[in-house]
């Protein structure tokens, strides 16, 4: 596994089975986001993007929390930057990332910190882990998504109660809430995080770039629209593939079929 240096607060690594893992590496201020590191998140995610050797990205924090939001002693910078600049936004990089991207959630994932969260694709979280959006509490609008997508996970009623009561939502009410996927001892996160992402590396990396964009889009539309938009992908791509395309997908098929299936 490659290491960058220890003093990069955005911390990026890769292995040798198609893994990448990026961390946020700022513990004493409880992984706080800066302007820059909020630029070096969105380019680490970029950067894995394009990087054909990587096929799931697992994104964590160092210490006590995986994102404590934005660091307020440089909020001005932030928020008031361009905040439309897509190269420099974190969440839309994660957002454009093809890639999976697996959340392991230890200790607070707060306000900015929920909504980096709520762009990963399946969350792990740590046992006694917390989400909390204090948005409302603080006098700061939501720009990365929170106010959408927490009510399309866990239904308005309950996303209103979390963001305008800014209490925390623990990581097992998150999972009863169909938030988060996977609630493990704090010791086991990173190595449940590890065990669904080799389940992941292990398929057919095109067809899980394919799959993760028809779900990721079918989303936005309605089930109609979105059953529709399946049925065109599929089309467009079995008639792509050549007939060599398909004798080494039955090949495949026939190979893996004699293998114990990935357990989660």
């Amino acid at each position: 596994m490659d290491r960058p240096p220890a003093e990069s607060t955005i911390l990026v690594t890769r292995e040798s089975g198609g893994i990448a893992h990026v961390t946020i590496n700022r513990p004493k201020s409880l992984n706080s986001l800066t302007k820059s590191m909020i630029t070096d998140l969105a380019r680490a995610f970029k950067g894995l993007d394009s990087d054909d050797s990587v096929n799931v990205i697992v994104l964590s924090g160092r210490g006590r929390a995986f994102c404590s939001g934005v660091d307020l002693t440089a909020a001005d910078d932030v928020f008031k930057g361009d905040v439309k600049n897509v190269e420099t936004d974190a969440v839309a990089q994660m957002e454009l990332c093809r890639k999976p991207i697996i959340g392991a959630i230890a200790g607070f994932a707060v306000t900015a910190g929920f909504e980096i969260a709520l762009a990963c694709d399946i969350l792990i979280a740590a046992k006694g882990a917390r989400f909390i959006d204090t948005h409302a509490r603080f006098g700061i609008f939501p720009s990365w998504g929170l106010s959408q997508k927490l009510s399309r996970i866990i239904g308005p009623n309950k996303a209103r109660e979390v963001s305008l009561s800014a209490v925390p939502l623990s990581a097992e009410q998150a999972e009863k809430w169909g938030l988060v996927n996977h609630v493990v001892d704090e010791s086991e996160l990173l190595k449940k995080a590890h065990e669904v992402a080799q389940a992941i590396a292990n398929n057919n990396h095109d067809l899980v770039l394919r799959y993760k964009s028809v779900i990721n889009d079918g989303w936005k539309l309605n089930l109609g629209q979105a059953l529709q938009m399946e049925k065109e992908r599929a089309h467009d791509y079995y008639d792509g593939m050549t007939t060599e395309q398909f004798k080494k997908m039955q090949e495949f098929i026939a190979s893996r079929s004699s293998r114990p299936a990935s357990k989660l």
